[in-house]
């Protein structure tokens, strides 16, 4: 994870810095380095989790062009983000209800004209997000992986971020590379991080202090301090995991005693402690 072999990202259109819309729910972007980490995964059960608690809780599936959250959640919704931005649909009408209780916003898959952050896309997208926060408790963005304009849009206006990684070396990687670019061009001050798949009790916040070392001496903020790492727990590798994602279940749902929902749980709790009882 030296600096000397990150990714050195070139992204003109991406928005240089924090751009948190109107004031209303706690805006959490869970994004992640690389793909397949479990991202999506982690938003739907944590936002199960946090409806359990009593928070009021939507999930926009900011993954404009790739999008799957509607696969874990075993939707097939007829309206979706894109009929929203194109007129067809009413943004009350794209906002459903999911299996655990919370709201969703579902984005369609494979269209190539949300791949890159034109101007009525970033209009558009804020528009929503500006329409919906007063709704809710907590919004949470399941943002696309990686470190592209529309990816780093979407965590623009979030005022947390939430990195999942895992403990492979790539995954760390392209973690570092992502909150990097977080705390260069968005002047992130801290960068919260949960360790999907870990192995043994303990490995995440382990992993979680050597990427902190890596940044401590690459990566410096505005202020001139090192951008902080809040380790929010790790969610142990489970064999109900893989049964609940391949039934197209939520996890809290299919076999909420299992050690990973248990994990989710204790995620939950952390965030709303930290983010949700917030006296303003």
């Amino acid at each position: 994870m030296s600096d000397a072999l990150s990714p050195q990202p070139t992204t003109p259109n991406a928005t240089p810095q924090q751009a948190t819309p109107a004031a209303g729910a706690r805006i959490i972007a869970v994004t992640s380095g690389k793909g397949g980490v479990g991202k999506t995964f982690v938003s739907a059960n944590l936002a199960a989790a946090l409806t359990r608690r009593g928070q009021r809780v939507l999930v926009l599936d900011a993954d404009l062009g790739l999008a799957n959250l509607d696969v874990v959640l075993n939707l097939h919704p007829k309206i979706t983000l894109h009929d929203v931005f194109t007129g067809k649909a009413t943004l009350d009408e794209a906002v459903i209800k999911a299996p655990g209780g919370f709201s969703v916003l579902l984005a369609g898959s494979g269209m190539v004209e949300y791949s890159r952050l034109t101007p009525e896309v970033r209009s558009q997208f804020l528009s929503v997000i500006q329409a919906l926060t007063p709704q809710y408790d907590v919004v949470l963005l399941d943002t696309g992986a990686g470190i592209s304009d529309v990816v780093l849009f979407s965590i623009s206006l979030a005022s947390e971020v939430l990195i999942v990684a895992t403990p492979e070396p790539t995954s760390l990687t392209d973690a570092y590379a992502a909150i990097k670019v977080l705390a260069m061009q968005q002047k992130r001050q801290h960068v919260r991080i949960v360790i999907n798949q870990a192995a043994r009790p303990g490995d995440g916040r382990a992993i979680t202090s050597q990427l902190q070392q890596v940044l401590d001496r690459f990566v410096s903020t505005q202020s001139g301090r090192p951008v902080r790492l809040i380790h929010m727990g790790d969610i142990p590798a489970d064999p109900s995991v893989r049964d609940a994602v391949m039934r197209r279940q939520l996890l809290l749902l299919n076999t909420p005693g299992c050690p990973a929902a248990l994990a989710i749980s204790q995620l939950a709790n952390k965030i709303e402690t930290a983010l949700l009882t917030q006296t303003t």
